[in-house]
């Protein structure tokens, strides 16, 4: 990998970027960029990817642990991978920035530090909510283009497809809706930066729109997802002929860990029979919750390994480097960390859970709003401490 980012310099001044009105000259360039990563870019609804990420983390976990020098190396490898997404994602941030008129990255563009911007999100529809960036639906082929790629950067396989299913499950909403203020789809989703792409000095990439709020700030060789908020209503849907579950995997992965539980700790771990709303939602940031439900140092070594494999499905949506990072964290403060249940527990039934632990909140909420609750979800990412980065 390390090859082929060295060469990112000499192939964008061989395409001249300085011409950003050359659409051809601009395919080309985002199509280098993903030939450098071995993937497409643009929506796609196939599942390889996520399917090849999967084993490769499923083997990755798997793994028996070596000696600390074998661990130091390791660690020395994901530190080096780490500093390769960065730049990718500078690259890829500078292709996107290359595609826009002056006017248009005036738009796209804010300062860092800029506090209004930083905090413009919201699972809210148009209508509702007023976002700032530039709109979807007014970007050209070969700038939307550059989004995608952008987004396949920064995001893992199954994050960036389960970002594609929302925004495509919001023109499945708008195919169903008629009339009133509200205005659903892919083209009122927006993109915005704060701060200058660099490997150094911190900045944002936003992305968002009706159920989705993607925040990857990244500084040096370290990036986070938090704080994000995903969804969709319809949670599922059919595309190209093909049934779509969203955020399918995570639910599976909760269901499997209440019911893995005895009748002794589900005692524990079930604070409620009702559905609960998000608890650190939008306009929710600085706070915190009481732990509740069961903790990890309460369950079998089994049930351990299905708290962190539900754990991974929302913090592997980020990149592989910055999600191996987190999930080490994690693993070792996994003794503090609560799991909590309210509702139902039978598959398929709507019910909320959350995830507490020192420097991670996770909580999925089903919605009643517009039919069966299970159909319509919000869902939350958070870590203590290092929300934007804080602690990056």
């Amino acid at each position: 990998m390390s090859g082929a980012l060295s060469a990112l310099p000499a192939l964008f001044a061989a395409r001249d970027l300085a011409e950003p009105d050359d659409g051809e000259r601009m395919r080309q360039t985002i199509a280098v960029i993903c030939c450098l990563f071995a993937t497409q870019c643009g929506p796609t609804s196939s599942s390889q990817d996520s399917a090849a990420q999967s084993d490769a983390t499923s083997q990755s976990d798997a793994a028996p642990q070596g000696d600390a020098s074998s661990q130091s190396d390791a660690t020395s490898q994901t530190d080096a991978s780490s500093s390769e997404s960065t730049a990718a994602a500078v690259a890829a941030a500078e292709a996107f920035l290359a595609t826009l008129s002056s006017e248009q990255r005036t738009v796209a563009q804010f300062a860092y530090d800029d506090a209004a911007q930083k905090v413009r999100w919201s699972n809210l529809p148009t209508g509702i909510f007023s976002r700032a960036g530039l709109k979807f639906g007014v970007l050209s082929e070969a700038q939307q283009t550059a989004v995608w790629a952008m987004l396949r950067v920064v995001l893992s396989a199954k994050g960036y497809q389960q970002v594609v299913d929302t925004v495509d499950a919001d023109d499945v909403l708008l195919s169903q809706t008629t009339g009133g203020n509200l205005v659903f789809g892919k083209a009122e989703y927006f993109v915005a930066l704060r701060g200058t792409p660099s490997t150094t000095t911190p900045w944002c990439i936003q992305f968002g729109g009706h159920h989705l709020a993607i925040n990857v700030t990244i500084r040096g060789a370290r990036m986070t997802l938090a704080p994000s908020l995903t969804g969709a209503q319809p949670t599922s849907f059919t595309r190209a002929g093909s049934a779509v579950r969203v955020q399918g995997e995570e639910l599976d992965a909760a269901f499997a860990m209440v019911n893995a539980l005895t009748t002794e700790q589900r005692a524990t771990a079930v604070i409620g029979s009702a559905v609960m709303d998000l608890a650190l939602g939008p306009g929710q940031d600085g706070r915190t919750v009481a732990n509740e439900g069961i903790r990890a140092d309460a369950l079998t070594a089994t049930q351990r390994e299905l708290l962190v494999a539900l754990i991974q499905t929302r913090v592997g949506l980020i990149n592989d480097g910055a999600a191996s990072l987190k999930i080490s964290e994690i693993r070792a403060s996994l003794d503090q960390t609560y799991f909590a249940w309210s509702g139902p527990t039978a598959v398929g039934s709507a019910a909320y859970f959350r995830v507490t632990g020192p420097s991670l909140f996770i909580e999925y909420s089903p919605q009643a709003l517009g039919g069966s609750a299970t159909n319509h979800t919000h869902a939350m990412y958070r870590e203590f401490g290092n929300d934007y980065g804080a602690s990056l």
